[in-house]
């Protein structure tokens, strides 16, 4: 599970990164196509690409969701759908996730993606709690 950061010497407002529209949203499922094809090859190879990038816009929105929205952080939540499965975030075998989730003393998104990988590896101890769709 590792989604590369990239630093940037430039700040885009959402009104500028707005004007990207579609480009930007393509450029993006690009990077996360390449990413999980390289980190989860099997089941990237499973899904297919159409499958793939249709998991990946399913994922945006769902990450969107808990105001979860930087790229870093979506790839992460993206990650956990693709070990946890599609609604991790809802299952009722994952109380985890939605615990962390829905945690209104943790304001920023990025703290709650570092929560759920924290209890994700706790998790990786039983396999039977995996769902590889």
């Amino acid at each position: 599970m590792a989604c590369i950061a990239y630093k940037s010497m430039l700040t885009i407002r959402k009104e500028q990164l707005a004007v990207f529209g579609p480009l930007g949203k393509k450029a993006f499922e690009d990077r996360m196509v390449a990413h999980l094809k390289k980190v989860f090859p099997a089941q990237s190879e499973a899904l297919g690409e159409p499958k793939l990038r249709e998991t990946i816009q399913y994922g945006t929105q769902r990450a969107a969701a808990y105001y979860i929205t930087s790229e870093r952080d979506v790839c992460k939540y993206i990650d956990l759908m693709i070990l946890y499965g599609r609604d991790f975030d809802k299952a009722p075998n994952h109380p985890w996730a939605l615990s962390i989730l829905q945690n209104q003393a943790v304001r920023k998104p990025s703290a709650k993606i570092e929560r759920l990988y924290k209890a994700a590896k706790k998790q990786e101890n039983q396999p039977q709690q995996r769902k590889q769709s």
